[in-house]
């Protein structure tokens, strides 16, 4: 049944990961519980304290503060660190867009460094148009571009990820 007792044959599609997404208040202490168990069910995410503020189809943005663990030798945000967040944010796009009649694994990352991270971050996921996924009837790529800005908005890693969409 969806929010109004009527039955929403989309409702039945959606992953339980966005469904837990919708189900929370949007506000930091939703966000914060939805990280928590983002983070509970994928712990190598817990590396970066990745907090989810916005999720819907097509969408995610994720944000990671700068903190001891995840500095690097120039005392910036590590790379492979911000690689991370950019994951993260591609990963939860996919719990919100795929449905459960198909499944997605990444195959390929492609990341450019444009500028030194000296703050904690924030990475957008964002495809254009979403796919059609009754086409999808033996795999196809699904690239997802993540642009990670610094608090001053600067773009300071951008990062295209490539993951293989299958029916189920």
């Amino acid at each position: 049944m969806g929010r109004f007792g009527v039955y929403d044959r989309r409702m039945s599609l959606q992953t339980a990961t966005y469904r837990a997404w919708q189900r929370l208040p949007d506000n930091p202490l939703g966000h914060a519980v939805f990280s928590l168990g983002m983070v509970a069910r994928v712990p190598y995410f817990s590396t970066v304290l990745p907090t989810v503020t916005a999720l819907e189809p097509g969408h995610c943005e994720v944000a990671a503060p700068k903190w001891y663990g995840i500095r690097n030798h120039l005392g910036t945000f590590h790379a492979i660190a911000a690689c991370n967040l950019a994951e993260i944010a591609m990963g939860m796009l996919c719990e919100a867009t795929v449905p459960t009649t198909h499944r997605w694994i990444p195959k390929a990352m492609n990341v450019e460094y444009l500028a030194k991270a000296e703050t904690g971050l924030r990475a957008e996921a964002r495809i254009a148009e979403l796919p059609d996924f009754a086409a999808i009837t033996e795999g196809a790529d699904l690239t997802v571009p993540v642009h990670i800005r610094d608090k001053a908005g600067t773009e300071v890693v951008r990062a295209q990820i490539t993951t293989w969409v299958t029916p189920r």
